[in-house]
C-alpha cells in the first residue's frame, strides 16, 4: 500500500493559505458597499439570547463564560473552533437585534479583525472565509452602527483582504459544500464591495461549472446527504438573489441546478416538514427548508420513485423514506453511513421510526458509532455493518474514516404481488457471509399500517458455498442477525401481549402496535438519538428482532399498525 500523505498535504495547504492571506493584506482594500446589503441568513432568537448570556454551544460542546470574549474561549475540538471562525453565530445575534446583541456582534467581529485580520489563525481556509464573508456582508449595518470611521475602514480593509484571499485559494477546497461556500462568498463580496468587482465574473463562471459537476441530473449530490443538499440549495439561492440585486442575469446553469434540487428536497422531506436523517445529515435547521424551497419559486415535485437514491412512500398522513442506493464512494463518503435499506417513518407531525443520526457533534467515538448499520432501522449481521470503514485520513482539519467496502448491487422495484409495495435488496454481506438482504415494504394508502418482510439468505452457488464455509467455521451455530427499529425519543414504548408485541405511543395521542410472525425473538432495548444542537445524546428505545440463519435463508415478517388515531391531528403539507 502507498504511504498516506494526507498529513503533509494538509500542512502544505495551511502554509499556502497563510501565504495567500498575507499577500492579500498588502493588496488594495475595498472602500465600501456598491449598495446597502440586506441580511438573507436566518438565525435563532433563542440561541442569540444564550450567546448574550455567555452560553456558547457549538459542535456539541457547551462552554459557560458570561462576559468572556468569544475568542478567549478554550477550544475543545476543531469543529468547535470552525463554528466560531465561520461566524454563523452572527445570524443568531442579529435575530435578537437589541443593543446587547449589537455590542456582542461588534466586539467579536472587531476582535477577530484585531487577532486574525493579518492572515493568522485557523479561520483562513476558503470555505470558512466564504461563510464568514457572507455573514459580515449580510449584517454589515448591525456591525457598523455607531462605529467610528477608523473601524469602518478596518472592516472594509479586512473584507477586501478575505475576498482577494478567496480569489486565490478557492480551488483548494474539496468539491461539494466547502467549494460552494467559498464560491458563494466570493460572488457575494465581488458584487457587494467597491473595488472587488473584478472577482465576481470568474467566481460566477466557477460556480456554474461546479453546479454542472456536482449536482446530477436528478438534483442530487455525491454525498447523498439530504441536509447538505439543503445547504447547497440555500447557497445557490443566495448567489442567485445577489446577482439579481446587482442587476445581472443569473447563469442558466445556476437556475437549472436550483430547479433540479428543489423537487428532490421535497421528496426527501417527511410529513412533519423535516428532512430524512441520512449520511451525516440532520433534520435541518428550523425554518431553513421552507425558506429555501420558497426562495426557488419552484412548486414541482419529483414524479420518479427515487430521489438521490432514496425512495419515498406516502400513505395518508404517514411518510416513509428508505435508503435504496449504493452508499457514497471515495471522498464523498467522509461522513457517509452504512445505512443501506434503513428507513424512517413519520406519522403526521410525529417522527416514530428513525435512524440514530450523526454523532459527529459528540466526538469521534459517537461519530463512528452513528455510522454503523446497527445505528439504523434495518437488518444487520451481528458484529458487522453492510458497509465497512477504512483507515482515517484528514478531512479539512479533522480526521475521517472513509467507506472502504460497500454493497456493489443495491436495487429497488415495485412489488408485483401488492402493486402498492416495493422490494429492495443489497449484497453488502455476500463477501463476509454469502448473504443478501432483501426487504419488502408496503405502506397502506391510508398510512395506518406498514407491513414488512426481511429476508437474509444465500442466493447464488458462490454465495451458498461461502455461507456453508462460515456456517461450518461457526460450529453449525448459525449466523446471528438483528432487525432494529429505533424509536424517536418522544415515543413511549412498552412490551405488550405477553412480550409478543410492542405498543408505541406518540405525543399526538396515536398508538401504534408492532407485531411479528414469531420466527425471531422480540426485545425492547435502549438506544440513543444523536441530535445537532444538543449537549449530549438523547436516550431512546429500539425494537429488536433477533434470529439466526440456519439453512441458507431466514425470513421474518412484521407489521406496524395504528391502533388508535388522533382525531384532531392536522394534515401535514
Amino acid at each position: 500500500m502507498g504511504k498516506d500523505t494526507s498529513g503533509s498535504t494538509a500542512k502544505l495547504g495551511t502554509a499556502l493559505n497563510r501565504l495567500a492571506a498575507a499577500r492579500a493584506g498588502r493588496a488594495r482594500p475595498a472602500t465600501g458597499f456598491v449598495s446597502q446589503p440586506e441580511p438573507r441568513t436566518i438565525g435563532s432568537f433563542a440561541k442569540g439570547r444564550q450567546l448574550i448570556q455567555g452560553n456558547f454551544l457549538f459542535a456539541g460542546f457547551l462552554i459557560e463564560g458570561p462576559g468572556v470574549n468569544i475568542w478567549d474561549l478554550p477550544m475543545p475540538d476543531p469543529a468547535f473552533e470552525e463554528a466560531l471562525q465561520g461566524c454563523g453565530w452572527l445570524d443568531d445575534l442579529a435575530a435578537v437585534g437589541d443593543r446587547e446583541a449589537r455590542i456582542r456582534a461588534q466586539d467579536w467581529v472587531f476582535g477577530w479583525i484585531d487577532r486574525f485580520g493579518g492572515g493568522k489563525g485557523p479561520g483562513w481556509t476558503p470555505d470558512l472565509t466564504g461563510r464568514r464573508l457572507i455573514r459580515w456582508i449580510n449584517h454589515a449595518i448591525l456591525l457598523l452602527n455607531g462605529r467610528e470611521r477608523d473601524d469602518s475602514d478596518r472592516f472594509f480593509r479586512t473584507l477586501g483582504q478575505q475576498t482577494i484571499f478567496l480569489s486565490k485559494r478557492w480551488t483548494s477546497t474539496a468539491p461539494g459544500l466547502p467549494r460552494f461556500e467559498a464560491l458563494t462568498g466570493l460572488i457575494y463580496a465581488g458584487l457587494a464591495l467597491t473595488g472587488m468587482e473584478r472577482h465576481a465574473a470568474p467566481a460566477i463562471e466557477a460556480l456554474t461549472k461546479e453546479c454542472e459537476a456536482q449536482i446530477d441530473a436528478e438534483g442530487g449530490l455525491p454525498t447523498r446527504c439530504p441536509e447538505e443538499l439543503l445547504e447547497v440549495l440555500t447557497l445557490l439561492n443566495w448567489a442567485n438573489e445577489a446577482l439579481i440585486t446587482a442587476g445581472r442575469t443569473p447563469p442558466g446553469a445556476l437556475r437549472d441546478a436550483i430547479s433540479r434540487i428543489a423537487p428532490t428536497l421535497r421528496a426527501l422531506r417527511h410529513s412533519d416538514g423535516a428532512l430524512a436523517r441520512f449520511h451525516g445529515g440532520g433534520r435541518g435547521l428550523e425554518g431553513r427548508l421552507d425558506a429555501a424551497l420558497s426562495a426557488t419559486g419552484i412548486r414541482g415535485v419529483r414524479r420518479e420513485p427515487m430521489a438521490m437514491g432514496f425512495v419515498r412512500m406516502q400513505g395518508g398522513r404517514s411518510s416513509l423514506i428508505i435508503d435504496a442506493a449504493r452508499p457514497p464512494q471515495g471522498l464523498a463518503s467522509a461522513n457517509a453511513h452504512a445505512s443501506t435499506l434503513a428507513f424512517e417513518l413519520t406519522s403526521s407531525r410525529r417522527p416514530m421510526i428513525v435512524n440514530c443520526g450523526s454523532g459527529a457533534h459528540f466526538g469521534r467515538d459517537w461519530h463512528r458509532a452513528g455510522r454503523a448499520t446497527a445505528s439504523h432501522s434495518t437488518l444487520s449481521i451481528y458484529g458487522y455493518s453492510s458497509s465497512r470503514l477504512g483507515p482515517e485520513r484528514l478531512f479539512g482539519r479533522a480526521p475521517r474514516a472513509y467507506l472502504d467496502k460497500t454493497p456493489k448491487d443495491v436495487w429497488a422495484r415495485t412489488d408485483d404481488a401488492t402493486e402498492s409495495g416495493m422490494i429492495f435488496g443489497h449484497d453488502g454481506y455476500t463477501e463476509t457471509h454469502g448473504m443478501t438482504h432483501i426487504r419488502e415494504l408496503d405502506l397502506s394508502t391510508d398510512g395506518r399500517e406498514l407491513r414488512g418482510r426481511d429476508t437474509l439468505g444465500a442466493m447464488t452457488p458462490q454465495d451458498i458455498a461461502r455461507f456453508e464455509q462460515i456456517f461450518e467455521r461457526e460450529g453449525l451455530r448459525g449466523i446471528p442477525f438483528d432487525i432494529r427499529f429505533h424509536l424517536h425519543p418522544d415515543c413511549d414504548a412498552t412490551l405488550d401481549m405477553g412480550g409478543t408485541a410492542v405498543s408505541v405511543a406518540l405525543r399526538s395521542g396515536e398508538i401504534w402496535v408492532f407485531r411479528h410472525d414469531g420466527v425471531a425473538d422480540l426485545a425492547l432495548e435502549p438506544s440513543v438519538y444523536l441530535e445537532k444542537g444538543r449537549i449530549r445524546p438523547r436516550a431512546s428505545l429500539q425494537i429488536v428482532l433477533s434470529s439466526k440463519v440456519l439453512d441458507r435463508a431466514c425470513q421474518i415478517g412484521w407489521t406496524f399498525s395504528q391502533a388508535r388515531d388522533n382525531p384532531s391531528a392536522i394534515v401535514a403539507p
